[in-house]
């Protein structure tokens, strides 16, 4: 499964499984590997849908024998269902069971006991009601419901009609009855009876249809391979089937039929990933097919349901959109991997995921880096290790994870993006033939059956003859990563350059094995060291003062770098040692330091770099109030914008010259609203609204009369939603609608702006509806992380009707939004009590101004903007509704209406604000005063 984050705002950069430190008292449950009474041997079912009820009816034939000891009873999983005959299959005949069931779980009586070498069938007719049970167990995540139906009224106009299933973690069970457990292995034939307009999707082979007298039609899919019972899948829509191959086998990609010109482009390169992934494991891709199919309001991002992965409605992209390239094919490469991972070799334990995730994660830098170059791969890294990162309190958790509150913690930054990290250092010291031979040993042995960790490094161990308990001890059952201080001398007379690391992380030392590079004019000499100790020094024979001494050469550690280069020595970097973190690193170099002399001319440079991914980076931090940086950007901003081959590059340079307010400027963003990229289009139609506002909304206005997504529907609908127009408030309101949930967290904020201006009761109730909605469906696990931002723009829109003397809808609004759920998290910033707390607000003005947001996953000009109105403070992020900010401490203060939401301050010893820091419930985000 592939997490996909959305930015909502500056207040939701990460993922919602983010795990913050433990409350002080709280002690997760320990989560061993499900003990293994009986196992599943082949699942048969016959399903058919109520589409008004949102019911499914099922009869299942479930093949089991006891794992070893003999037994009279079976216990399953069954969530929600009623239950309407239980009866063993004896031949020809049926003996009916004694049950006991309470919506959870289903425990029979078989007629007899049975001995580990017999098998026997149980016969299961029930009805699954996934809408109307709410299961609340720590080893599923909360508000899953397994099988989802998706507009089945047809009430909203041009969304289709669709079911799809979501089996893990242990979901599956509100559909087909089952023993839940990721270490189960069972074959399965689904025959699926839906209306002959629909088609259907599940595991394995279609190797029957029939057509029926009542309109419908009977699919049955068979898959003749064990995989693990979460991998059950069913999708049924109306679609288009675009058929590729790889060698014998079926390759296809289901998608809406208006997207099916787009689809090959979008899922193209599955045959030749297949053959990468393939050849990489020396283990034959082993399913009989691999189909890929959308699913509207998926919430997951993608699932890798064995052969049939699904795909959440954002894979469907436009030919505009593909103008930026294909911003799905992570994802794709992700989910393809897991094939190998996660569903030919399974985890356990979802303690033991990082079988799973952390291999698929890694998927996306073997294919990156096969297909488009070192740099991409190395790209994908970099971006793994900042999504690690991102939030301090991952330092604290364990790869393996046995103590967790619900299983959803485990499926976060550390299992996915630290894991893969951590799989390339392996790869890194164990060299590429070995690491790639030791996968194929972990995956032949292990074949269609679960592992755990230790599996894995005793694959390793029999390959390269060493030892690995020491490599495997410190990064996969110990948490944290190293805090290297770096520093550098020159012995001129002993001709002798030192390296000087220092550990200054908490807790355990790590034993680090790397590179470091001597560079002296364009001579390279590599050294390999091993650091073992909290300080230690390395010494090397140079002839002259190096120009630059390269620690991590290979740029693979797991490891956050207090690196004192000089200036000379980073721009020596970026050209010689070369690799994309190198050049990187140096590109950072210069945007924290803008006042080093070189600074402009590095920058310069580094706008023309071979990457877009570092042009874009560069873009994306410049300090465009700077007058200074104005001046000398201007020219690259424009030679960027006519002439650079990437529309993203071309759209960030579009975004930086919106910040001069300069109408010369005008003819060139009237142009270029009109790109065949969205991202361009909607960049320069914000840009346009900075010196033009009447003709920016001209065009809004106009453009909303055809196809929009991405930026340029987020800039359309912003402009749209200032202006008291019933039109252009309904046009806000069907693109909610029609919206996919991710695409609705960008359109929030223009929503609750046009609510703020409605005037009519009955259309505001209507549409404050529609929002909560949408934050009630959301999963426990997504909505912890969402649900103050939509609560923010609810309460917004309530203080704007108080504020307009219409307190009844302010106080409708109020009583539609849940009590906030009781956090669990803490952070390592200051908590703040906001209960009852009343300071004075005398003073502010040293904290207005705005502040640069230094994250790397911040969008285009990232500028928080602090200030006073009406006495009062406010805090303001592009794309949002402004916050009223009330003070709680002395430089601390809540976000009015943001549950768990803070800014603190941070003075020089001069007293001055020099930073501020955004405490929220999943991390704190620093953003640095600039003006």
């Amino acid at each position: 499964m592939r997490k996909y984050i959305t930015v909502i705002s500056i207040f939701c950069f990460f993922s919602a499984s983010a795990q913050s430190l433990k409350e002080e008292g709280w002690n997760p449950a320990y989560h061993a590997s499900a003990a293994k009474t009986n196992d599943l041997v082949n699942t048969k079912l016959d399903i058919r849908f109520d589409f008004v009820k949102t019911w499914m009816y099922g009869k299942a034939w479930l093949t089991l024998h006891q794992h070893y000891y003999q037994s009279d009873s079976l216990n399953l999983d069954a969530k929600g269902m009623t239950i309407e005959n239980i009866s063993m299959v004896s031949g020809t005949k049926t003996i009916p069971l004694q049950y006991t069931y309470d919506n959870m779980n289903l425990h029979i009586r078989l007629n007899r006991v049975y001995h580990a070498s017999e098998n026997y069938t149980v016969y299961i007719q029930y009805i699954s009601k996934p809408n109307e049970y709410h299961a609340m167990i720590s080893t599923m995540m909360p508000g899953q419901k397994g099988l989802y139906f998706i507009n089945p009224h047809n009430e909203i106009k041009g969304k289709p009609t669709q079911i799809w299933t979501q089996g893990e973690t242990e979901a599956n069970s509100y559909w087909v009855p089952t023993i839940d457990k990721p270490n189960q292995k069972t074959t399965d034939e689904i025959t699926i009876t839906v209306p002959a307009k629909y088609l259907t999707l599940s595991n394995g082979l279609l190797t029957s249809q029939k057509v029926n007298n009542d309109g419908t039609r009977s699919d049955t899919w068979k898959m003749d391979l064990p995989h693990a019972p979460y991998l059950l899948f069913m999708g049924v829509g109306e679609y288009a089937v675009i058929k590729d191959h790889y060698k014998n086998k079926e390759v296809s990609y289901y998608v809406e039929k208006e997207y099916a010109p787009f689809a090959r482009r979008i899922f193209g390169n599955t045959p030749e990933m297949i053959a990468l992934y393939s050849r990489l494991t020396g283990v034959d891709y082993p399913w009989p097919k691999y189909a890929q199919i959308t699913g509207r309001d998926y919430i997951f991002g993608a699932m890798e349901n064995t052969s049939a992965t699904l795909h959440e409605e954002s894979s469907q992209l436009d030919a505009r959109e593909l103008v930026d390239g294909n911003s799905w094919e992570d994802v794709i490469s992700h989910e393809l991997f897991h094939q190998w991972f996660g569903d030919y070799v399974t985890t356990e334990s979802w303690s033991n995921i990082t079988l799973n995730e952390s291999f698929a994660d890694y998927g996306e830098t073997l294919w990156n880096e096969y297909k488009y170059g070192k740099d991409a791969g190395q790209a994908t890294i970099y971006n793994d290790l900042n999504n690690y990162w991102n939030n301090p309190a991952n330092a604290n958790l364990k790869l393996v994870r046995f103590n967790y509150k619900n299983v959803v913690d485990a499926f976060d930054a550390v299992s996915y993006q630290k894991g893969g990290c951590i799989l390339n250092m392996l790869r890194n010291y164990v060299g590429d033939s070995a690491f790639f031979r030791s996968l194929n040993l972990y995956l032949t042995t292990n074949k269609f059956r679960s592992g755990e960790v230790q599996n894995l490094r005793l694959a390793f161990e029999e390959v390269t003859g060493q030892d690995l308990n020491w490599y495997f001890n410190q990064w996969y059952y110990n948490s944290g990563h190293p805090k290297l201080n770096i520093t550098y001398s020159y012995d001129a007379p002993g001709k002798t350059a030192k390296v000087y690391i220092n550990q200054n992380q908490a807790g355990s030392v790590f034993k680090l094995p790397f590179a470091i590079d001597v560079y002296q004019g364009n001579e390279k000499k590599r050294y390999k060291v091993w650091m073992n100790n909290v300080a230690d020094t390395f010494s090397f024979a140079a002839n002259s003062k190096p120009d630059l001494i390269n620690v991590d050469a290979d740029k693979m550690l797991v490891c956050e770098k207090t690196d004192h280069k000089t200036a000379e020595n980073f721009i020596f970097q970026y050209s010689h040692a070369g690799s994309y973190i190198d050049r990187r690193e140096a590109i950072a170099f210069f945007l924290n330091n803008k006042n080093e002399p070189k600074s402009d001319e590095f920058l310069q440079t580094a706008l023309k770099d071979k990457n877009d991914r570092l042009r874009s980076f560069v873009l994306q931090r410049l300090n465009m109030l700077n007058d200074t940086v104005r001046r000398t950007m201007e020219t690259s901003l424009k030679e960027l914008v006519k002439n650079d081959p990437k529309s993203l590059v071309r759209a960030g340079a579009i975004a930086d010259l919106g910040f001069y307010k300069n109408q010369d400027f005008k003819p060139m963003f009237v142009k270029y609203v009109n790109d065949s990229s969205y991202t361009i289009a909607g960049n320069s139609l914000e840009a346009l609204a900075k010196i033009d506002s009447v003709s920016a909304l001209a065009l809004a206005q106009s453009f909303s009369t055809r196809p929009a997504k991405g930026e340029l529907l987020n800039a359309i609908v912003t402009l749209l939603s200032k202006e008291g127009d019933e039109k252009n408030f309904r046009y806000i309101y069907d693109q909610f609608l029609q919206a996919g949930i991710n695409a609705r967290f960008n359109l929030l904020p223009a929503m609750g702006d046009a609510l703020a201006r409605e005037k009519n009761a009955d259309d505001l109730k209507k549409q404050v509806d529609v929002i909560l909605a949408f934050r009630n469906d959301l999963p426990e696990f997504r909505g912890q992380n969402a649900w103050p931002q939509i609560d923010g723009v609810l309460n917004a829109i309530a203080d704007a009707k108080k504020n307009a003397e219409s307190p009844e809808l302010a106080t409708y609004i109020r009583s539609k939004i849940p009590a906030p759920l009781k956090q669990e998290n803490v952070t390592e910033a200051p908590v703040v009590n906001n209960a009852n707390v009343t300071m004075p607000q005398a003073g502010l003005q040293k904290y207005t101004g705005d502040y640069e947001y230094k994250g790397d996953n911040a969008p285009n000009g990232i500028i928080i903007k602090i200030y006073m109105k009406d006495q009062v403070m406010y805090m303001l992020v592009p794309g949002q509704p402004e916050y009223q900010l009330e003070r709680v401490e002395e430089n601390v203060f809540h976000l009015k209406n943001m549950e768990g939401f803070n800014v603190q301050f941070n003075l020089n010893n001069k007293g001055a604000v020099t930073n501020l820091l955004s405490i929220q419930p999943n991390g704190t985000f620093t953003a640095a005063k600039t003006k």
